[in-house]
């Protein structure tokens, strides 16, 4: 049973995608600063047999809200070996494989959730 937070390695592969083709341009018009990582999803990716540390990709999340569409950076989270390999596979390139890790989206961008009172804010 997957975490509450855990995405599909579809949808990881659609973020992070678009992330790349947009970036140079994206961040001419959006104001991401940071991510806010509940500590929950640190904990759950780390106890994962085998985790050495945890790799971040950014991505971003297309929706359609009130007929706009609306972008939306992520932080997608995952376990990484002591070889350096993300702790994932996938046979079709499409889906993870049964015994394979877990990708997980939990992460909330700043703004909106922001401290601004922080210096690294400014």
């Amino acid at each position: 049973m997957a975490e509450k937070n855990t995405i599909t390695l579809k949808k990881a592969k659609r973020w992070t995608k678009r992330w790349r083709k947009m970036e140079d341009s994206y961040n001419d018009h959006q104001h991401c600063r940071a991510f806010n990582i509940p500590l929950i999803d640190l904990q759950e990716v780390t106890k994962e047999p085998g985790v050495a540390s945890v790799r971040g990709y950014i991505g971003v999340e297309k929706q359609i809200i009130e007929g706009e569409t609306v972008f939306t950076e992520k932080l997608i989270i995952v376990g990484v070996n002591a070889q350096g390999k993300d702790m994932i596979s996938s046979k079709d390139g499409e889906t993870l494989d049964d015994d394979s890790g877990r990708i997980f989206d939990a992460t909330q961008p700043c703004p909106d959730l922001c401290d601004d009172s922080s210096p690294l804010n400014g």
